[in-house]
C-alpha cells in the first residue's frame, strides 16, 4: 500500500509510492539492473521529468538543414534519394548511446549511410560536433556502408557510442543511382546504465513557478546523463579525427563523469556541485561512490589525488585535490557508507597531510601557499590564491565531521578545527578588501575580486551568513551580472554556471533568496529557453556575448562546438531550490539530523523531498495572507531543526507546531531577514507562523 500524509489546514494530500517490484524492462547490454523502479514520490510533477519512459527511443521530428525550423513529425520513414541527399533528425531533448538504422538500397552501385551529431543546433551538419579533445582534429562522421540494393540493418560500434546529442543528421554518399528508404532509425540509451526506468526519481521538486521547475529538472536529467558505464570513458591519448569512447574510467556497473558528450572522465572538481544535486532529485549515490573510490584508487605516492580520474589522469591541482576530500565528506553525509569511509581513511588521511604542508606562515597568519596549478578554468592560480583558502578551509571543518564519525581520537579532533580557525583568521585578514567589500584574488595586491573565492567564502561559513561581510559580498557579486548570468572576473568574457552554482548557494547562505531566484532564472532560464540548445540540461558554459564558446583563449581555439550542453558542475540550482528554497536538507549522516529552514522568496507554494537509507524525507510550504503553512515528515527516530523565516522583521510571530503554540528562539538577525528556530524530532509535523496580531 502507498503511504499518505495529508494535511487538513493545507488541504491537500501527497501520496508516497509503495516498493515495487522490479519491471522486466533490460538496462544497459549485461549491466545488472539496480532494485531502484519506481518514482519515490509520484505526482503531476512528474511531468516535468525530462527522462524518456523506455531505454529505446527515436526521433521526434525532421528540422531542416538550413534552417532549423522542424518540417515534420518523424513518422518512422523518410527518404535520401540521391548522393549528397540529407536528413535531420531531432530527439527533442539531450540522449546519447547507439544508434541503430534499418533501411532498404534501391539503384546500383554501392555507398554509405552517413552519420553525424549535435548537441547545439548551431553546428548541425556532415560534421559532428567537437568531443575528441584533440583541438582542429574533427570528430567527423561514422558510416554504415552498403555494396547494392538490399536490406541494411546497422548498428554503431560499441566504441563510437555517442555520449550527448540532440540532433542527428543522416547524409547519402554513393557513387552511382543507390537511393535509400529509411525503415526505422532507433537509439538505445547508453547513461544511467543500471536503471531499467529512467524516470525512478528518488527526489523531487515541485512550486508554482514552472520556469523553476523545469530548471531543477533539466540539473536532475543531465546528471542521468552524466551517469556511465565505466568502460565509455573518453579514449586516451586523443584521436587525431573522429572519436572512441571505450576507455576505463573506473570501477563497478556506473559511475559519474564530469560532461555526458566530454570530457566522460571523473573530475572531482565538477562532483562538488553535482553530487548534492544528484541526491536530492535521482539519488544515484552508486555512480558517486564509485567515482570517488577511483579517486582513492589512482591517489599518488605523495598522498596527492589526480585532477581527474582515468584514462585521462591529469594531475598537478590542489583545489581538485580538495574537492575529493570535500566530496568524501558529501557521499558519506548522504549514505553512511562506513565501509567505504574505513576502506579509505588512511587514504584520507595522507591526503589531508599532503595538503596541510603546504601551509605557509605569513606576516599575516598561516595561508595555504598553492603549487598545484590546475584549476576549473581560472586564469590565475597559484600562491595564496583566496578560492583556495576557502576550499582548504571547507575541507578542514569536514574533515572534523568525518574524524569524528571515523571514531578518530578528539586530539585530532580539535586540531582540525584549531588549523581551519587559524586558516580563517589569516585569510580575512590579508585576503577580505574591506574598502571594497569583498574578498580579492589573492593575499598579495591586487584589484581583482573573484567570483569563486567570493563565492565560497560565503557558502563555506568562512564568514558567518549574518555577518556584514557576507552580506557585503553578496551585494558585489551583482557587479558582475550582465543579462543572461555573472561574467567571472577570474575568466573574464566568460559565464561559468559552475561557479554560479556556487554564487546561488551563496546568496541564499546569506538570505538573500530574491538575488539567487533572479539568478536562476536569468542563467539557467536563459540557456533552457534557448532555441539552439538542448532544452533539457545545463549548459557547461558560454561567452558574454551568448555564444557557446567558453574559455576560447585557452587551448580550445575557436572550436565553440566543443563546449558541453549537459554537464552537471551546472546543476547547481537542482540542490539549492530543494535544500534552501524548499528548505530541506540533511545534517548528519543519513539524514538522522535534519534541518528545514525554507525560504520564500517571491513564491506562494513549495514542495519536495527525496530518500535515504532511514526512508522519506518530504515538505511543503504555502504562503498565505498573513504569514505561511508548512507540512513535514522525516522518519521516525531523527532529529531536527525548523529554523523559519519572520515575515514582520524584529517582530517574534506565532508558530504553532502540530497544534500547539510554541516558544521559538531567535536563531538569527540580520538585515537579510530575522529567524526563528524550534527542535522537532522525525515524523510529521504542521507549521503556521503568523504575524503577531496588533492590540
Amino acid at each position: 500500500m502507498a503511504r499518505c500524509i495529508t494535511s487538513f489546514f493545507l488541504g491537500f494530500s501527497t501520496c508516497l509510492a509503495a516498493i515495487q517490484p522490479a519491471t522486466a524492462a533490460s538496462c544497459w547490454k549485461n549491466t545488472p539492473c539496480s532494485s531502484i523502479t519506481e518514482t519515490a514520490f509520484p505526482g503531476p510533477w512528474e511531468s516535468n521529468i525530462f527522462a524518456p519512459p523506455s531505454r529505446t527511443v527515436r526521433p521526434k521530428s525532421i528540422i531542416s538543414l538550413t534552417t532549423g525550423q522542424i518540417i515534420s513529425a518523424y513518422n518512422g520513414t523518410a527518404t535520401l534519394g540521391t548522393n549528397g541527399s540529407t536528413v535531420v533528425l531531432d530527439f527533442g531533448i539531450e540522449v546519447g548511446g547507439l544508434v541503430s538504422l534499418k533501411y532498404t538500397v534501391r539503384g546500383t552501385g554501392g555507398g554509405s549511410l552517413g552519420l553525424a551529431f549535435t548537441e547545439a543546433k548551431d553546428f548541425i551538419g556532415q560534421w559532428s560536433d567537437s568531443s575528441n579533445g584533440r583541438f582542429q582534429s574533427p570528430d567527423g562522421a561514422i558510416y554504415s556502408g552498403f555494396d547494392g540494393p538490399g536490406p541494411v540493418s546497422y548498428t554503431m560500434p560499441d566504441a563510437k557510442l555517442r555520449g550527448g546529442f540532440r540532433y542527428l543528421t543522416l547524409f547519402l554518399m554513393s557513387n552511382g543511382t543507390a537511393a535509400v528508404d529509411l525503415l526505422d532509425v532507433s537509439l538505445a540509451i547508453g547513461f544511467q546504465p543500471t536503471w531499467s526506468n529512467l524516470r525512478a526519481y528518488q527526489g523531487y521538486f515541485h512550486s508554482n513557478d514552472e520556469q523553476l521547475n523545469a530548471i531543477w529538472y533539466s540539473g536532475a536529467y543531465t546528471l542521468q546523463t552524466n551517469a556511465v558505464p565505466p568502460n565509455t570513458g573518453r579514449w586516451v591519448p586523443m584521436l587525431r579525427a573522429g572519436w572512441a569512447n571505450n576507455g576505463t574510467l573506473g570501477p563497478g556497473d556506473t559511475i559519474m563523469v564530469d560532461g555526458a558528450k566530454r570530457d566522460r572522465a571523473v573530475w572531482p572538481g565538477d562532483m562538488g556541485v553535482a553530487v548534492p544535486s544528484t541526491f536530492v532529485s535521482i539519488g544515484d549515490l552508486e555512480s558517486v561512490k564509485n567515482a570517488l573510490q577511483v579517486m582513492y584508487d589512482y591517489q599518488n605516492k605523495d598522498g596527492s589525488f589526480p585532477e581527474a580520474g582515468p584514462p585521462l589522469l591529469q594531475q598537478g591541482s590542489d583545489t581538485y585535490h580538495m574537492w575529493t576530500m570535500i566530496g568524501t565528506y558529501n557521499y558519506i553525509l548522504y549514505t553512511n557508507d562506513t565501509a567505504f569511509l574505513r576502506q579509505n581513511w588512511p587514504a584520507y588521511r595522507r591526503a589531508m597531510d599532503y595538503i596541510y604542508a603546504k601551509v605557509q606562515p605569513t606576516p599575516w597568519g598561516s595561508l595555504l601557499n598553492v603549487t598545484g596549478l590546475r584549476d576549473w578554468a581560472r586564469w590565475q592560480t597559484g600562491g595564496t590564491q583566496a578560492s583556495a583558502q576557502m576550499l582548504l578551509y571547507r575541507t578542514l571543518v569536514t574533515a572534523a565531521e568525518l574524524a569524528t564519525w571515523a571514531g578518530e581520537a578528539s586530539d585530532f579532533i580539535q586540531t582540525l578545527t584549531a588549523r581551519a580557525s587559524s586558516l580563517r583568521n589569516a585569510t580575512l585578514a590579508r585576503c577580505y578588501d574591506t574598502a571594497f567589500g569583498a574578498f580579492r584574488d589573492n593575499a598579495t595586491t591586487t584589484t581583482l575580486h573573484p567570483q569563486d573565492a567570493n563565492s565560497m567564502s560565503v557558502l563555506f561559513g568562512l564568514v558567518d551568513a549574518a555577518s556584514a561581510e557576507a552580506q557585503s559580498i553578496s551585494a558585489r557579486l551583482l557587479d558582475n551580472w550582465t543579462p543572461i548570468g555573472p561574467a567571472a572576473p577570474e575568466l573574464p568574457g566568460n559565464i561559468s554556471p559552475f561557479i554560479s552554482s556556487l554564487e546561488v548557494a551563496a546568496h541564499l547562505t546569506a538570505g538573500r533568496t530574491a538575488r539567487a531566484l533572479e539568478l536562476i532564472r536569468r542563467c539557467w532560464g536563459w540557456y533552457l529557453r534557448h532555441p539552439n540548445g538542448t532544452g533539457s540540461t545545463v549548459v557547461e558554459g558560454y561567452l558574454v556575448d551568448g555564444t557557446w564558446g567558453y574559455r576560447w583563449d585557452r587551448g580550445y581555439g575557436d572550436d565553440f562546438s566543443y563546449v558541453s550542453h549537459a554537464h552537471g558542475w551546472s546543476s547547481g540550482p537542482t540542490s539549492a531550490l530543494t535544500e534552501f528554497v524548499l528548505g530541506l536538507r540533511v545534517t548528519a549522516p543519513l539524514g538522522s539530523e535534519w534541518l528545514f529552514a525554507p525560504q520564500l522568496g517571491d513564491l506562494d507554494d513549495v514542495q519536495g523531498g527525496f530518500v535515504t537509507g532511514l526512508g522519506k524525507f518530504w515538505a511543503r510550504w504555502v504562503r498565505g495572507v498573513d504569514g505561511y503553512s508548512a507540512s513535514l515528515s522525516t522518519p521516525a527516530g531523527t532529529a531536527g531543526l525548523l529554523v523559519l523565516p519572520v515575515l514582520a522583521q524584529g517582530q517574534m510571530p506565532s508558530v504553532v507546531v502540530d497544534g500547539k503554540r510554541e516558544s521559538p528562539r531567535w536563531y538569527r538577525r540580520s538585515d537579510a531577514g530575522d529567524l526563528v528556530s524550534v527542535e522537532a524530532l522525525g515524523g510529521n509535523h504542521t507549521i503556521q507562523v503568523s504575524l503577531p496580531l496588533v492590540s
